[in-house]
């Protein structure tokens, strides 16, 4: 059977249905876009846990080292790895896609307090669901993370595999790159490292990542209709989490009277 296939034909109306969500047509403001990020953010920290997992059980980061059992899923992760936590961050050096996140929040004035918060706490070692319950933490950011630590935590690496695959940032429609433009040209160059981020990391993600991570999927589930399986369920629950997010975002923006039309702050 061709499982790929099958799984694109489950996911192909929640990618529509994401990538036509009514939160596109609020921003129209940069207060929106601000707190889209304030949201946002928190996904773009948790693909980076789901890519350290797949490196942790595909490559040897121990002492003493072994060979890896599989030599080619161990180059497409550190391939990635490589990109996606020291990237060019177009200043001459080096960064995350997730600092080049956090910096184009800075940039634009949205509160990073959220994230922040969270990320101290981790580095205290207070576990990720503790450090989660903070009310600094948005509503539908909290959920969206659990459901990714969920799968994290069943060990079973195709459903980390999907998960890292098919709930990627090309879930971000053109039409959203296309709105950062106008917003940037009328807050005069707030969103440039924004826009730098969207290239770097989306533009990778369509162009190389994307296609190694598919592979990947192939690669652990081989012929095991039985994995396939965890991967197709895995794969529509991320789309599902994601379109609670975006309408959990939306929800947000209306609450807080941020919507198009209201008086920016």
């Amino acid at each position: 059977m061709l499982h790929r296939p099958r799984i694109e034909e489950r996911l192909n109306p929640l990618r529509e249905a994401l990538l036509n969500h009514r939160i596109y047509g609020e921003m129209d403001r940069l207060g929106v876009l601000r707190l889209f990020m304030e949201h946002h953010v928190f996904a773009v920290w948790d693909f980076m846990s789901l890519l350290k997992v797949l490196q942790r059980r595909l490559c040897c980061v121990e002492v003493p080292w072994v060979v890896p059992a599989d030599p080619q899923a161990c180059r497409f992760i550190n391939e990635i790895v490589l990109a996606e936590e020291s990237d060019d961050d177009g200043r001459g050096g080096f960064a995350s896609h997730f600092e080049l996140y956090h910096r184009s929040m800075k940039q634009c004035g949205a509160n990073t307090a959220g994230i922040d918060g969270f990320l101290s706490e981790l580095r205290r070692g207070v576990p990720v669901l503790t450090a989660l319950a903070s009310p600094a933490v948005p509503k539908a950011a909290r959920r969206f993370v659990k459901q990714t630590f969920k799968i994290i935590e069943t060990g079973n690496l195709c459903a980390v595999a999907s998960a890292f695959t098919f709930g990627r940032e090309d879930l971000l429609p053109d039409v959203f790159q296309r709105i950062v433009d106008e917003l940037n040209t009328q807050a005069c160059g707030q969103l440039d490292d924004f826009k730098y981020y969207l290239e770097r990391h989306i533009g990778l993600d369509g162009d190389e990542h994307g296609p190694m991570a598919t592979r990947l999927v192939h690669s652990l589930c081989g012929s095991d209709e039985s994995l396939w399986k965890v991967a197709e369920e895995t794969a529509v629950s991320c789309l599902m989490a994601r379109q609670k997010l975006w309408d959990g975002i939306y929800e947000a923006v209306n609450g807080k009277g941020v919507t198009s039309g209201a008086a920016e702050a």
